[in-house]
């Protein structure tokens, strides 16, 4: 009796972590940093995104300061990694939206502060939080997002996020 529990455990175990797997995936990031000045800056920002071994490809527009990054399908990435890389090139994320399957912001360390998006295949969503938007925008949005408890606790492993589709 105790190996059917014991097979059972780890059969739902694998089920689990297949299905997190699947579900936690994003497709594309778009990044608007701020702080640059030339190009130069810009390939920092661009060299360490293309160090995530995730990263299929990053393309950079420099009239407005936006990365555009394509992941691998079947990632795990969280939208900390994006604002970690861009600060470990000497900049700061200005605007983060991320296109994801909508089971991804089904995960613990998302939380909605508008309405859930129905029928749809890929979700658009905007990080609001502190670091993931400018110093004055977060600030309008601290106002705005008042009624949401956890919005002004700056918890690092928790995502606010505003779905834009």
């Amino acid at each position: 009796m105790k190996k059917i529990n014991i097979g059972y455990v780890l059969v739902a175990s694998m089920v689990l972590m297949f299905s997190m797997k699947s579900n936690a995936q994003i497709s594309k990031a778009e990044i608007r940093a701020t702080g640059l000045t030339c190009s130069m800056c810009s390939n920092a920002i661009n060299k360490q995104l293309k160090s995530l071994p995730e990263v299929v490809n990053v393309e950079t527009d420099l009239n407005t300061n936006t990365f555009t990054i394509t992941l691998k399908e079947g990632n795990e990435l969280s939208p900390k990694v994006f604002k970690e890389k861009v600060e470990k090139a000497g900049f700061f994320i200005g605007s983060l939206v991320v296109t994801a399957k909508p089971e991804t912001i089904a995960k613990n360390s998302y939380i909605l502060v508008n309405d859930r998006p129905n029928n749809v295949t890929e979700i658009q969503f905007q990080v609001v939080d502190k670091g993931y938007v400018t110093e004055k925008e977060y600030k309008k949005l601290s106002k705005s997002y008042k009624n949401v408890e956890t919005y002004a606790s700056n918890n690092e492993d928790d995502f606010h996020i505003k779905i834009l589709n």
